[in-house]
């Protein structure tokens, strides 16, 4: 059974090093949550390496953009591990050919920028889909809308055998108070339809691999029984924790708030049935990370 504590301070000494989810732990997808600024800040005061890892479809760049426009201070992390970082890795290696029909909004265009790290890196380019190879998913073109809306042209993607390249597995996010589909909603029907689906960021291990290389940048050497995972997703940032055998701390005042009554702490029988329910077993459990 998870281990409910009120602060992070009563169980990060135990630890070296924290991978931390954005969304729902550290801002709500508008502005910073103070209290978990401060509990980073004062962990890596006290010498701890903080590395945010979180399934945002961009560059860890980018995310440093919209940290800063979102009132995340730099001294709260020391580097920041993204799916869209894999993500494009894997895509400019050519995992779904070199013509792809893009799935997304305006802003995810970054995601396409050149990535320097790779050798002779595929040439890519955005094409309709009766013309592509693949499929490379940021998200929905409306973040509102039922992915059923895409069914028709999954359809047809499915019937030419094209991959679906999903750069965030996360279902849903809670932007303020309103819900919003994510990629991982898109590759979620199109699998269900019989399509094959390409994941990088959380709860799958290429996302791990980055974070620790992010890891190893700041701190040398550090084990993974010295690493705590934190997240607010119970099928992204704490299953993913258990399979790369990481304790966890589960954040049940985000996307869990209403299944386990939380208002400053989880209802300790509401936890135990959500997790039982989701089948998921982390290490601790708080209400808001701080």
């Amino acid at each position: 059974m998870t281990q409910i504590i009120s602060a992070l301070s009563d169980v990060s000494d135990r630890y070296d090093a924290l991978f931390v989810d954005l969304w729902g732990c550290v801002h709500n997808g508008i502005k910073a949550i103070p209290s978990a600024v401060a509990a980073l800040q004062d962990y890596r005061a006290k010498g701890g390496a903080v590395v945010l890892v979180t399934n945002a479809p961009r560059s860890r760049h980018e995310v440093a953009k919209q940290l800063t426009k979102f009132e995340v201070p730099e001294d709260a992390y020391d580097d920041i591990a993204t799916s869209g970082d894999a993500a494009r890795a894997a895509m400019f290696q050519g995992a779904v050919g070199s013509k792809v029909y893009f799935m997304g909004l305006d802003f995810d265009q970054s995601f396409f920028e050149p990535l320097q790290i790779l050798d002779n890196p595929v040439e890519v380019s955005r094409v309709p889909l009766q013309e592509a190879e693949g499929i490379v998913c940021c998200g929905p073109f409306d973040p509102h809308a039922e992915p059923e809306v895409n069914r028709p042209d999954f359809l047809y993607a499915k019937q030419k055998g094209l991959k679906l390249l999903c750069a965030n597995p996360d279902i849903v996010v809670d932007r303020g108070e309103r819900r919003e589909y994510c990629a991982g909603a898109l590759a979620k029907l199109y699998t269900e339809m019989g399509g094959e689906s390409l994941y990088f960021g959380k709860p799958h291990p290429a996302i791990y691999d980055l974070a620790r290389r992010r890891l190893a940048a700041h701190r040398d050497d550090v084990p993974d029984s010295a690493i705590l995972a934190i997240g607010d997703g119970p099928h992204t940032d704490i299953l993913g924790a258990m399979g790369e055998d990481l304790d966890s701390l589960f954040i049940t005042g985000g996307l869990a708030r209403a299944e386990t009554k939380t208002s400053q702490q989880p209802e300790p029988d509401a936890l135990k049935s959500y997790l039982q329910k989701e089948k998921v077993a982390p290490t601790f459990s708080m209400g808001t990370l701080g």
